[in-house]
């Protein structure tokens, strides 16, 4: 659970394994996921500390938008792989559908990423993914409807 604002993160868990990526995969290696630290995984739901790297920045130094939807595809993955058993029970997903919806720009050099599953149908589910910044305020909110495995 993301913090509440002006609240400290608590019970971090400490990982560096990649979030579901080993590097040498184009779109881990993009945004360094290897780097990233998972704080919460259980079924239908993840929370991970991510960090912002330099070569993703717009002249302003916020993530520049249009590398938002590989996070989010990212996290939406991650949180469907949590409805399998085993890695080998996931065999694949493929984004249907993706809306993101912007509230202010994404900082580093970190910030959260929270993966919900909001319903879990035959062939295809779909996931809330949330990014907030390190104080709990809401950023970035991303809808994504994938099809999975089955």
């Amino acid at each position: 659970m993301a913090p509440q604002k002006g609240q400290a993160m608590t019970n971090e868990v400490e990982s560096d394994r990649p979030i579901f990526l080993k590097p040498g995969h184009n779109a881990g290696d993009l945004v360094e996921s290897s780097k990233w630290k998972i704080l919460r995984e259980e079924r239908g739901l993840v929370e991970v500390d991510v960090h912002l790297p330099d070569h993703l920045l717009n002249p302003r130094d916020q993530l520049f938008g249009g590398f938002t939807g590989t996070y989010v595809d990212m996290i939406s993955i991650f949180t469907v792989r949590t409805l399998f058993k085993s890695q080998e029970d996931f065999k694949w997903s493929a984004t249907v559908n993706m809306r993101i919806d912007y509230f202010a720009p994404v900082l580093g050099p970190r910030f959260l990423l929270k993966g919900e599953l909001i319903k879990d149908g035959r062939s295809t589910c779909l996931v809330a993914t949330h990014f907030t910044d390190m104080e709990g305020n809401k950023l970035v909110y991303a809808i994504t409807t994938l099809r999975k495995s089955t």
